[in-house]
């Protein structure tokens, strides 16, 4: 990554909403490694929630027009957060690239002289500081290392599916690597890639609390102080409904869920302000505060 390097930042509805907090710590990380993030103007949703979208084209359109945005602000990469909407983008920015017919239906569809003419790239923030600033300069800015704290990754089963060159689908390191790297030890799970059945949270709430339970009780009995992870709607599942997830599970959990930018920004130095931990149902400051953070 070169000191010029800008990107465009989409947060999607999540980030504006139930999940500030992540919102919050992407942009007080990024601003303190010296990553220029600027806000993708007049961004709409990626439709990761609209399962009443019946065309497959509709769907790609309404997040394609993302991309013509950030193509005509001057864009070629997009930095979102949000799992969901990482997933959406990314796959509409290959549809795009890969097929002239869907192409020419998306600029049909466009509106505003909106004219989608080039590829643009979707990064996921965890994947941007990994490959492109890469863990020997976030090494050389750790100010607050985590030693003794003990984080479970949990990476969910949207952030790396559908496969690519950034991590395994099934067995990701990623996230590992990021939290050995601020000093913490990274407890390994077996369910770390599974789904949270956080989109069924609202139909079906008794298969979120049980799937949600199984994640927990598998991070609870490694050993883990904390989970981190990387998407809004796992967060509500694991933090929002633990609850429900202990009672499902009949085992009392108490496991703090942090999005994995607090915890860099925890390592960095920052302030706990600028990150959000007081958003949380389940408080990490008592797991902070007995080791001495």
């Amino acid at each position: 990554m070169t000191a010029m390097q800008r990107y465009a930042y989409y947060p999607g509805c999540s980030l504006m909403s139930s999940a500030k907090e992540y919102d919050r710590s992407v942009r007080a990380v990024f601003a303190h490694l010296g990553i220029e993030l600027e806000a993708l103007k007049d961004w709409n949703c990626c439709g990761a929630v609209h399962g009443d979208i019946r065309s497959a084209e509709a769907a790609v359109t309404l997040a394609a027009r993302n991309l013509a945005l950030a193509e005509v602000q001057g864009f070629d990469h997009i930095i979102t957060p949000c799992s969901g909407c990482y997933r959406n983008l990314r796959r509409a920015s290959r549809r795009v690239a890969r097929n002239q017919a869907t192409r020419e239906l998306v600029n049909a569809e466009l509106r505003d002289g909106l004219v989608l003419t080039q590829h643009i790239e979707i990064l996921h923030p965890l994947y941007v500081l990994l490959q492109d600033y890469g863990l020997a300069r976030i090494a050389e800015l750790i100010a607050n290392p985590l030693s003794g704290l003990r984080v479970a990754s949990y990476y969910g089963c949207m952030l790396t599916r559908p496969k690519d060159r950034f991590d395994s689908p099934e067995r990701p390191t990623g996230l590992d690597q990021l939290l050995c790297t601020l000093g913490a030890e990274a407890v390994d799970t077996p369910l770390k890639a599974r789904c949270c059945g956080g989109a069924l949270a609202i139909s079906h709430s008794e298969v979120t609390a049980r799937l949600t339970g199984a994640i927990l009780l598998a991070a609870k009995e490694a050993g883990a102080d904390m989970v981190a992870l990387a998407c809004p709607m796992c967060h509500t599942a694991l933090d929002g409904y633990q609850a429900k997830a202990e009672r499902a599970v009949g085992h009392a959990l108490g496991l703090p869920v942090l999005y994995f930018t607090q915890v860099l920004g925890l390592a960095l130095g920052l302030s706990p302000a600028s990150l959000g931990f007081e958003r949380h149902m389940v408080s990490p400051r008592p797991q902070l505060s007995r080791r001495g953070f």
